[in-house]
């Protein structure tokens, strides 16, 4: 037997440490960044007098740029986590960690921060170029790297492209070029998202794993929304919402996860965790308080009920019909009333009937508001019907509108898809729905031929992610807003991860024939 000096220094690193801890050879290194990170912080709050945001800051960043280099799948994770969690706008009358980061402001923006003159840039914007960068430095490093296809990718140049020309004709106009970034930079980022998650992410594996980062961290998101509401007694306060408008967005995605694994028998796991937090996410959905995301929830259902097979649509309408007579009841049962529990209902019920200025003045409010600006939007679009106006340039307004607390009123519109037809005319338009279309009947074809019934519930939800996007940004901002493009655009992406694996699993299929008939 050896003695304890005899042991080579790896075997006793082994013994003593990874044994100890439950590591390997793989995970080990991020137990010594853990380590290196707590020496780090403790030094930054003694150099920078206790300013422990500011600490945590630096320390995310160069963790970022850290796992960017060494594991660039688990940077994206980390950063679509951080994506969900944190809030680009503040919830009004409300304050929290995830607002108070700034995690979507520019440097100069944040408080903690010291001021910088030359800080546009975001600690989002910074993530992101860490994961580009170390993308590009393993494709040039790695002999093995190849570039991965991305779907319709066609249809995205053109996309893409259509969106480069409306910027540089808004400016040629007379745009303001700050504004016509502020435009298009969450489309942008969409765009990016959609050509980097392909390079990132190659197994099935990683395709569970980033679902798990939107599980965690949506239902986090649910949980801080409930918390709210039971704090203001179990009532919604008076407030107009209790979480940020992106936040059910996610949650619809999230729902439709949970109908394709109970469907499709997979992500057992996965699913037991969703069903423990079914109730807290459908509260969480609920003081979101957002008409749009309602109908956009509508709409998914009867997606899932078109995309599934035969036996699987039989098999799903069992189990929604009787959901679905209850919701009537309860619709019939508080179609007049306008309290805590009746709220939900007139959500629904403005989508069908006009709100009344005496007993719901706050719908009737909005909807002659966004009335007024889709006919200022159609009257610009009949000025400028081919190439628009371009981005930067405001749209026209022969009826004025009220002022409300949005800087960019008079630029971006609430609804969203309009707005892609007033900034790049008819043309522009066409690209924008020459994409998401080639792109759903991509995915459409994909999901009928898939057999991995993970991989195929996964691939019902990004393809309603598209049409669930779509369809809130009809009603609402939503194009221009970051996080929703990024998670939108990180979605999409893996349409083409799950593409790949797709298409080494058939030829594994076709090896193994070919060698059984040998």
């Amino acid at each position: 037997m050896k003695t304890l000096d005899q042991l080579s220094p790896d075997s006793f690193y082994e013994r003593a440490l990874r044994f100890t801890l439950g590591l390997d050879r793989e995970n080990s290194f991020l137990f010594w960044l853990l380590v290196i990170f707590a020496v780090v912080y403790g030094w930054g709050i003694y150099t920078f007098d206790g300013n422990v945001p500011l600490v945590a800051g630096i320390l995310y960043l160069s963790f970022a740029m850290f796992l960017s280099v060494l594991r660039l799948d688990l940077s994206l994770y980390l950063f679509m986590f951080s994506v969900i969690i944190f809030d680009q706008y503040a919830i009004p009358g409300f304050s929290s960690f995830t607002m108070d980061v700034r995690f979507f402001h520019n440097l100069k923006e944040i408080p903690y921060v010291p001021y910088l003159h030359s800080g546009v840039v975001s600690p989002f914007e910074i993530h992101v170029f860490f994961i580009a960068t170390a993308l590009v430095i393993h494709a040039c490093v790695r002999k093995s790297f190849s570039f991965k296809a991305i779907p319709v990718w066609g249809a995205f140049l053109l996309f893409f492209g259509s969106l480069a020309f409306s910027f540089a004709y808004g400016i040629i106009k007379g745009g303001d070029i700050m504004v016509a970034l502020w435009e298009v930079r969450a489309l942008f980022y969409l765009c990016l998202m959609y050509l980097i998650v392909p390079q990132v992410l190659d197994t099935k594996e990683h395709v569970i794993t980033l679902f798990w980062v939107f599980i965690v961290g949506i239902s986090f998101k649910a949980l801080q929304g409930v918390a709210k509401f039971i704090n203001l007694g179990f009532t919604t306060g008076g407030f107009d919402v209790l979480t940020n408008h992106e936040d059910p967005v996610f949650m619809v995605t999230i729902f439709v996860l949970f109908i394709g694994l109970l469907l499709f028998g997979a992500g057992y796991k996965q699913k037991v965790w969703l069903f423990v937090s079914l109730l807290p996410m459908f509260l969480g959905f609920y003081v979101a308080q957002r008409r749009a995301s309602y109908a956009s929830f509508m709409v998914c259902i009867a997606g899932v009920i078109l995309l599934l097979p035969a036996i699987k649509r039989i098999q799903f309408l069992k189990y929604f019909l009787p959901v679905f007579f209850l919701l009537l009841l309860y619709c019939g049962a508080f179609w007049n009333n306008d309290g805590t529990y009746g709220r939900p209902v007139q959500m629904i019920k403005t989508g069908f009937v006009k709100p009344d200025k005496e007993t719901n003045y706050r719908d009737y409010s909005s909807n002659l508001y966004r009335d007024f600006e889709d006919y200022n939007l159609a009257k610009t679009v009949a000025n400028s019907p081919i190439l628009g106006k371009g981005f930067g340039n405001k749209y026209d307004q022969p009826i004025p509108l009220v002022n409300i607390r949005y800087t960019l009123r008079d630029y971006i519109p609430h609804n969203q898809i309009y707005w892609i037809l007033v900034k790049t005319g008819a043309v522009g338009f066409f690209a924008f729905w020459l994409f998401f279309n080639c792109f759903a009947a991509n995915g459409t074809q994909l999901f009928m031929r898939l057999k991995d019934p993970y991989l195929k519930a996964a691939t019902l939800v990004i393809i309603l992610a598209v049409i669930n996007q779509l369809v809130v940004s009809f009603f609402d901002l939503q194009l221009t807003y970051y996080r929703s493009m990024l998670y939108l655009g990180c979605m999409m992406g893996l349409l083409s991860v799950i593409h790949n694996i797709d298409a080494r699993e058939q030829q594994r299929d076709k090896s193994d024939k070919a060698g059984l008939n040998e």
